[in-house]
């Protein structure tokens, strides 16, 4: 653009050298050429924007409280996702290792505004402010920004009165997990087998190891798209799925306890998945 313009004005000073002593005829060629300049100039304000100056998709993760490696959990996932998915612009809060933390960031009344997407990987489920807790989720439907939601995010805000507010967004209920921690055998449904999803899972997989979640209650808008078999309830606990609540996206792993779990490519891969899924593509 900035070349553009300098022919023109120098083509104009030619054109006026040339027109020598004709000033009228001189003055008639620069005014063109300067005309010329101003639509080259409102021609590059109104095109699109260059794609090789996109910084990628901006994601929140907000992460941190009790029970978990969050320090390098932050890291594990936002490189592996960086990876898979392209350019994205990675906005990451951390707050202690107390169960009871109100994050900062939750409090300001816009705290969303300005993401594509937000990761919860959080531990918090002492917080019984129940506006506190309400206030998230009600950020995400004004928005419809769409979440990932991780492991102990489905124990978090579980004694605040608005709990099934969290739950109803999460798409799960979850108060416990199994005592024994473990390597899990992960099924796909019916649903996952017919997901693309779930393709790095295949017929099955193992994780490196766990801590099984029990689930209550799979909120009517859930699409379960694998299970793993508890020794303890003997039913199959849902692990993965894919919730729409009020118009918004979230994609639910409870499977992320271990730094080695979440590390595998195939728990990589599939919230790869859950990440496109969520954003629509």
């Amino acid at each position: 653009m900035r070349s553009r313009c300098s022919d023109v004005l120098l083509f104009s000073l030619f054109v006026a050298a040339a027109f020598g002593t004709n000033v009228a005829r001189a003055q008639e060629a620069v005014a063109r050429a300067q005309e010329a300049v101003a639509r080259a100039q409102e021609a590059a304000e109104k095109s699109p924007p260059d794609k090789g100056a996109d910084k990628g998709v901006r994601a929140l993760m907000v992460t941190g409280g009790c029970c978990h490696d969050y320090q390098n959990q932050k890291r594990i996932i936002s490189e592996g996702l960086s990876q898979r998915v392209g350019p994205v612009a990675w906005t990451i809060v951390e707050y202690g290792t107390k169960r009871d933390i109100k994050a900062e960031i939750y409090r300001k009344g816009d705290w969303i505004k300005g993401f594509d997407i937000v990761v919860h990987n959080e531990c918090f489920g002492g917080v019984e402010d129940g506006s506190f807790v309400k206030g998230i989720v009600d950020a995400h439907i004004a928005s419809q920004v769409p979440a990932i939601v991780i492991h102990c995010s489905m124990h978090s805000y579980r004694n605040a009165p608005t709990a099934d507010t969290w739950r109803a967004f999460l798409g799960v209920t979850s108060k416990r997990h199994e005592k024994k921690k473990r390597s899990l055998k992960v099924l796909p449904t019916d649903a996952g087998r017919h997901s693309s999803m779930l393709a790095a899972i295949g017929a099955s997989w193992d994780t490196p190891n766990g801590e099984l979640y029990i689930i209550e209650k799979v909120w009517p808008r859930t699409k379960v798209l694998a299970e793993v078999q508890s020794d303890e309830t003997g039913k199959a606990e849902p692990v993965i799925w894919t919730n729409v609540y009020k118009g918004t996206r979230v994609f639910g792993i409870s499977l992320g306890h271990h730094n080695e779990t979440i590390q595998s490519d195939v728990w990589q891969d599939v919230v790869a998945a859950g990440w496109k899924w969520s954003l629509g593509n």
